[in-house]
């Protein structure tokens, strides 16, 4: 699994600062109680130097033997809670209070990455995918089938379309995975079942980019023209290469011209090259596509991409047509 890097890093960083901050606040409760209960400081003073006395008995120059030692440690942890409790403290008072017990906000259990990690992590990538707001109405357990039962032909077709994402979502491997492209007009669930597939991966653990067509070439005249604060940089782009799983939404809207068919272009041929998974829809139909786009992008998106064929009625209007 990849998740996406950047987020990696930053929620790295914050699980390193939210350990600290956890033992550092215990550090400042269990200085603020030695200055209350002076014996509650001696106690602590024994029971830091247990790792040495049992060093000590391991290279034999100690007469003292591990269980007496053992011993020792449990009536001194005894008479430290009914210190505590005396005082009015819970026992764990001066204890750092992990948001994660599990992994004490480390992030990992056992060289492994804890759930409280991958839950942030996913989190993170809705965020950074584009699409949030999308994924709380359009999964793939809310696809509703019976809006294409008009005819036995498109109800056999959007079934068809529908096993074939989930199926492709819930076994997607970026070494591996195919490329798909989405053909049909508008609603008839191609953006669904697009966002569908996207919570899906992430919810794995890859890097999903969702854009729209018009968005992404925003970001490459942004990055080739300058931006209103005069930078020129590469900055938004990199992610539509290097990311598990690019979904472009709605190809056709844009502005066709030499510089948008060219970045196009570029976006489906590199990743072609990178082996890296692409999923395209577009309201346009294959002898469209053929007639707007220069031949080299039309021969990779019909000999490098698997067709879905999208068919039946505006699910929009059927919906409004039922209210």
């Amino acid at each position: 699994m990849a998740f996406n890097k950047e987020n990696t890093v930053k929620i790295r960083e914050k699980y390193n600062t939210k350990h600290l901050v956890a033992e550092n606040a215990a550090d400042m409760r269990r200085s603020e109680l030695w200055i209350r209960i002076p014996e509650l400081r001696e106690i602590d003073r024994r029971l830091s130097a247990t790792g040495p006395r049992l060093m000590a008995i391991s290279l034999r120059k100690s007469n003292e033997t591990v269980a007496e030692v053992r011993a020792d440690v449990e009536e001194l942890s005894r008479r430290r809670a009914e210190l505590l409790e005396a005082h009015g403290y819970p026992a764990d008072y001066t204890d750092p209070h992990y948001e994660c017990a599990k992994c004490q906000d480390s992030g990992y259990v056992d060289g492994k990455m804890c759930e409280c990690m991958r839950r942030e992590l996913i989190l993170a990538g809705y965020e950074s995918s584009g699409i949030t707001r999308l994924m709380g109405t359009q999964r793939f357990d809310n696809f509703d089938l019976d809006f294409y039962r008009d005819t036995p032909a498109t109800y056999n077709n959007m079934s068809y379309a529908f096993e074939t994402m989930r199926s492709y979502a819930q076994d997607f491997d970026p070494a591996v995975s195919p490329n798909l492209i989405l053909f049909g007009g508008t609603g008839l669930g191609k953006t669904h079942l697009s966002t569908a597939v996207a919570k899906t991966v992430i919810d794995r653990g890859y890097d999903v980019v969702y854009t729209g067509a018009i968005g992404m070439l925003a970001d490459f005249e942004r990055a080739r023209f300058g931006n209103a604060s005069g930078v020129e940089s590469g900055n938004g782009t990199e992610r539509y290469f290097d990311c598990d799983l690019l979904i472009i939404d709605d190809l056709g809207s844009e502005v066709s011209n030499q510089f948008t068919v060219s970045c196009i272009y570029n976006v489906i041929n590199s990743r072609i090259s990178l082996g890296r998974p692409t999923l395209i829809s577009s309201n346009l139909n294959q002898k469209e596509i053929g007639e707007r786009y220069w031949d080299r992008i039309a021969s990779r998106l019909f000999g490098e991409y698997i067709p879905l064929v999208f068919s039946g009625k505006d699910v929009r209007k059927q919906k409004i047509s039922k209210k």
